[in-house]
């Protein structure tokens, strides 16, 4: 089971950009449409033309990534996320919001953005080309559902009245066809046919998979501490390892892509409030219930709507940049991380901006073990507190006596740095001291007698 409370496993838009990334380097979309038409023959075996569908590809990412997670579990390596400070979840979190929402722009405008790589000049040039119908009802939505989360605080579930509101007005009107505003589209009824993913591509996949995998987990583990640290409970690093492996590998056969925890539907979740594990099962029964039955009915729901309901609800994750100020006051170091995961995160890509955080907390760590922290303590008059005297006003130091604080441990690396600010600190110059000492030393011999 999973552990996560507001964390209900499934899609993430970055996972699943990284994904099609493996599926468009490896895949054949033409064989499949060969197979579909019967023009392919079984001599030679497909796995020697090495030729594989697109779905073949992504189920073979999912199932190497499960086995990932497994052998994660096995091992015990939930401890990982321990190196996930609040600094680089906070950093990591807020940049990949900035993706998703990124991603639901094209919905918002009603334009249809192509992939590339570069700069932003294609957005601004599609921007223009935007769809009114479109940027009008994603601010009717969001309007709505602003004034009711932020303002009204009604206890209703707000989201799924605007989806079926969404769906109802798109049925029964003609102002969706007469505006050409993008409607959800096809949904196909019915459970997959369980079928192996091709072994012979795990090779392949492998290098992008592990990527993939700690990039999943990382996202999860995020969502789940910081709803952890907001809601005061706990959380089984290894639990949820075993969780998503064996989901991934169960998932693998009816070709599923690999999941995590998704920003928007945890927000969302927590938002309409979600309260206990029960809530993911009712969200999963009424999933399998749209698979198999109701899925034509939100077809003519406009994606714009969508978009609007997820672009609300990652308002809080957002919000998380006003934190850097704090995070800066507290520690430089801290600042720089959050700022430089945050940035390589948003600007280069999101398992780039993971190893960025993560070698910066492990640099930070080394850098503050090298020189911990030390401070002169002194006494607040009337109490048995000893504080640093330049950081609280009113101590005072014992007449005659320096306390000397030092916070961290002591070894061959930290011996230097111990004994400058010892002496630093407490005003001595060791060469002042010990110069005289050493010069009467060289002159008299161990039995105190002058020496030529």
């Amino acid at each position: 089971y999973c552990v996560c409370v507001f964390s209900p496993p499934g899609t993430f838009a970055v996972i699943c950009l990284m994904t099609g990334k493996t599926v468009t380097a490896l895949s054949s979309p033409q064989i499949e449409e060969r197979l579909v038409s019967g023009n392919i023959t079984t001599e030679p075996p497909l796995s020697e033309l090495r030729e594989y569908t697109p779905i073949q590809v992504a189920t073979a990412v999912t199932f190497m990534v499960g086995i990932y997670q497994l052998l994660m579990y096995i091992l015990r390596l939930g401890i990982v996320c321990t190196l996930l400070s609040e600094t680089l979840v906070n950093g990591f979190t807020t940049g990949a919001a900035v993706h998703v929402l990124s991603s639901q722009i094209k919905d918002l405008l009603g334009v249809d953005i192509a992939k590339y790589k570069g700069p932003f000049k294609k957005h601004v040039q599609k921007i223009t080309t935007a769809n009114v119908a479109a940027i009008i009802v994603s601010a009717i939505t969001m309007v709505v559902l602003v004034i009711n989360n932020e303002f009204l605080k009604v206890p209703v579930p707000i989201e799924l009245l605007v989806v079926v509101a969404g769906t109802l007005v798109s049925t029964y009107t003609k102002v969706i066809a007469d505006y050409d505003i993008v409607v959800v589209g096809t949904i196909p009824t019915g459970l997959p046919t369980p079928t192996l993913p091709p072994f012979s591509l795990l090779a392949d996949v492998a290098l992008d998979s592990f990527t993939i995998t700690m990039v999943a987990y990382t996202v999860t583990m995020s969502m789940a501490l910081i709803f952890a640290q907001k809601l005061s409970y706990e959380v089984d690093s290894n639990q949820e390892l075993l969780a998503q492996g064996a989901g991934n590998i169960v998932g693998s056969f009816f070709s599923c892509m690999p999941f995590s925890a998704s920003l928007s539907r945890s927000l969302i979740q927590q938002t309409v409030g979600g309260k206990t594990q029960l809530a993911s099962i009712v969200s999963c029964c009424i999933l399998l219930c749209i698979l198999l039955w109701v899925g034509p009915f939100f077809e003519p729901l406009p994606r714009c709507v969508l978009a609007s309901i997820i672009v609300v609800a990652l308002k809080g994750m957002l919000m998380q940049a006003l934190q850097l100020p704090k995070f800066w006051r507290l520690s430089t170091l801290d600042g720089v991380v959050w700022l430089a995961t945050f940035i390589t995160v948003v600007f280069i890509d999101i398992d780039y901006g993971l190893l960025a955080g993560i070698v910066l907390s492990l640099v930070s760590i080394f850098i503050q073990g090298m020189k911990p922290y030390t401070c002169l303590l002194g006494i607040v008059p009337n109490t048995d507190l000893y504080l640093d005297v330049n950081r609280y006003k009113g101590t005072r130091e014992v007449q005659n006596i320096k306390i000397f604080h030092y916070c961290g441990g002591l070894n061959f690396a930290t011996r230097d740095h111990f004994k400058s600010e010892l002496f630093r600190l407490i005003g001595l110059n060791p060469s002042e001291t010990i110069a005289p000492d050493q010069k009467r030393f060289e002159k008299e011999d161990c039995f105190g007698e002058e020496v030529s």
